[in-house]
């Protein structure tokens, strides 16, 4: 027996992205022996529910790293990332190397930390990038756009980013975690670790895939989508959970999923909003008869309903794969970070959503009601071509991951080169 240890950014979405990865993995027969051991922060822990995992997988909960700042903020975040310095880090890893051998570690790109320690062991690590390949390429490239100055709304044209067609400054992620610390590690991978695995599909973005691969000069593998069991039905059995009773009552395609805080009661539309932070009870009164707010649904069990026709969204990475894959077209309103970028794939190149705002713009809540009610209005001839790429891009990603798949293919390679090869790198 040996064992896997996986390190991922301290947020809910980062570590759902490496929970799914190591369902995945440790589904293959070769992988029966290894235990796949997941660091995760006791914030995270609460949030993660109850769904039986593979006899293989462990959690390893660690402390938030404050108490100072309320979850979900960035301070909160940064605090927990460096929870897991160096020092921690190495008692981590003596604390688990007493059961088990640490075979290899899978690490999140943003921990750098996990890098240096692993490295100064002789523990082989993959990279592990939870974001989009464009948004990679975006991060890769960041060092020549110092020359320009980024102001809110500007309307400075970018062009010389490879696969991402001009965009103006306001829509580019700025920020100085990515531009002085993300970017030059990303850099640095192909000296710190064996391999790099990218969470998407193929098929959606080969030429954003293979500008990286071209970058990069450690093995690449594109492993699929790291969400939950695709396999699952459209429509799920029913239990007793409010909202699931309240979405059996709708007519098909009928309700957005609301995953952000916005508004709706004015469009008259059916909706589901999943308004987090114990606001559900004060909030009951901006949906009306059409709405219901909740503090927590199951995402993935919400979109799979056939009365979900659409999905309002943020854009992170893990939503807007749910979405693809599910075949639920998606109303944009993309905050920062990554999202900026998701956005720009889903209204520009795959065409399977529409904006809820054009640029850094205020959105009054009059005229987001009018574009939610053309959005969910199944007569519109350009919402039936969104809904028809939507359908179109679920097919795609679903035949991927089928066995025999591209993105199962590419597991596969990954396990046979972390089992032949990285022994001697320990030994070394």
């Amino acid at each position: 027996m040996n064992q896997v240890v996986v390190i991922p950014y301290p947020t809910i979405g980062h570590t759902t992205h490496l929970l799914n990865l190591c369902n995945k993995l440790s589904s293959f027969s070769c992988q029966k022996n290894t235990v796949y051991t997941i660091v995760i922060t006791e914030h995270c822990h609460t949030l993660i529910r109850s769904n039986p995992a593979p006899e293989n997988i462990q959690l390893f909960t660690i402390p938030n790293g404050t108490s100072l700042h309320r979850p979900d903020t960035v301070a909160f975040y940064i605090a927990a990332q460096n929870a897991l310095q160096n020092d921690q880090f190495v008692q981590l890893l003596d604390s688990v190397d007493d059961q088990l051998p640490v075979k290899y570690v899978i690490a999140d790109v943003m921990m750098r930390s996990a890098f240096e320690v692993a490295n100064k062991r002789k523990i082989p690590v993959a990279a592990f990038w939870s974001m989009s390949p464009p948004m990679f390429t975006f991060v890769y490239y960041a060092d020549t756009l110092h020359h320009f100055v980024y102001k809110p709304g500007s309307k400075e044209i970018v062009d010389h980013i490879p696969v991402i067609s001009p965009i103006s400054l306001a829509d580019l992620p700025w920020t100085h975690q990515i531009f002085h610390e993300v970017a030059p590690h990303l850099k640095s991978l192909s000296e710190i670790a064996q391999s790099l695995l990218l969470s998407t599909i193929y098929e959606l973005e080969p030429d954003a895939i293979d500008v990286n691969i071209a970058k990069v000069t450690i093995p690449l593998y594109v492993i699929g989508p790291n969400i939950p069991d695709f396999h699952l039905q459209r429509n799920m059995p029913s239990d007793e959970s409010s909202y699931v009773s309240w979405l059996d009552s709708k007519p098909q395609r009928s309700v957005l999923y609301v995953s952000l805080g916005i508004g709706l009661k004015q469009s008259g539309v059916n909706f589901l909003w999943a308004a987090r932070g114990g606001k559900s009870s004060q909030l009951s009164g901006d949906c009306g008869s059409n709405g219901l707010v909740v503090d927590w649904c199951d995402q993935w069990r919400v979109l799979s309903h056939s009365s979900v026709r659409g999905f309002l969204s943020h854009c992170g990475w893990n939503s807007t794969k749910e979405s693809l894959f599910l075949g639920v077209p998606m109303l944009t309103f993309p905050i920062t970070g990554d999202q900026l970028l998701n956005k720009k794939l889903i209204f520009e190149d795959w065409e399977n959503g529409w904006r809820l705002k054009n640029g850094s713009s205020i959105v009054k809540r009059e005229a987001i009601a009018v574009v939610v009610r053309w959005f969910m209005d199944l007569e519109s001839e350009l919402m039936k071509k969104l809904m028809g790429n939507a359908k179109c891009l679920e097919g795609i990603c679903r035949e991927s991951v089928e066995e025999g798949g591209r993105a199962n293919k590419e597991i596969d390679c990954f396990i046979r080169e972390s089992d032949t090869n990285w022994d001697q790198i320990a030994n070394s």
